[in-house]
């Protein structure tokens, strides 16, 4: 793993900016990616600067342990996150508010790079987005964890396009154990539930914590027990 020095609070809040100016034109590329009915030839020259794109960005290059430079792995903050990230391209991507009494709320428009059946989203990215929003519940607190069991009930179908609110709410704290729930509705239909999910999340001891994390490099403090109690 290649030494990088820390950024500064400056340096940081620059590479960000690029990262999700990059991460939104990504996004859009793989949008059309997927929706494009252009000719053979037009595929094939898409092709060939896709593969330009791929040397430029490869100059340098993170080991695949190796924690981001714009992340924050002390509160939990990833910039290239599959779920929120600004720079991910494969983010849908949720923008998520949180409340310190143990709630958080995300919104977000999934469109067809997660379809699953025609016109609806993939039930594995439901299940992603309440994942995120159950665990982050638990997190706003300073609960960390990693996900131990969600179970995750599809009311009615979701479909691509449609403004959803995602909403995490933690229920209750047991030592190093949390459960919450989440629930997955339409913006402009709040009252109708199109799927929920109950999770337990487990944080993980200090020690445990090391190990699991150690090709990081890094301390990631937001999926660690505050204490060594329970």
């Amino acid at each position: 793993m290649v030494e990088r020095p820390p950024l500064t609070a400056e340096e940081r809040a620059i590479r960000r900016d690029a990262v999700g100016a990059l991460g939104s034109a990504l996004r859009e590329l793989v949008d059309v990616a997927v929706r494009t009915e252009v000719p053979v030839e037009e595929l094939e020259k898409a092709t060939a600067a896709a593969r330009d794109l791929a040397d430029l960005l490869g100059g340098q290059l993170r080991e695949v342990h190796e924690i981001a430079t714009v992340d924050d792995p002390e509160t939990g903050e990833r910039w290239y996150s599959p779920v929120y990230g600004p720079g991910s391209p494969v983010a849908p991507p949720m923008v998520v508010e949180d409340f310190p009494e143990g709630r958080c709320v995300g919104r977000v428009t999934v469109g067809k790079p997660h379809e699953g059946p025609p016109g609806l989203v993939h039930g594995g990215v439901v299940a992603t987005l309440l994942d995120h929003v159950v665990a982050r519940s638990a997190r706003v607190t300073g609960h960390g964890g990693l996900t131990a069991t969600l179970t995750v009930t599809y009311r009615r179908p979701v479909h691509l396009g449609v403004p959803l609110v995602v909403t995490g709410e933690l229920l209750s704290v047991d030592g190093r154990r949390a459960r919450a729930v989440g629930r997955l509705v339409a913006e402009d239909d709040p009252g109708t539930t199109l799927a929920e999910a109950e999770g337990l999340l487990v944080s993980l001891r200090a020690e445990r914590a090391s190990e699991v994390f150690a090709r990081t490099g890094r301390n990631v403090g937001a999926w660690t027990s505050k204490s060594s109690d329970g």
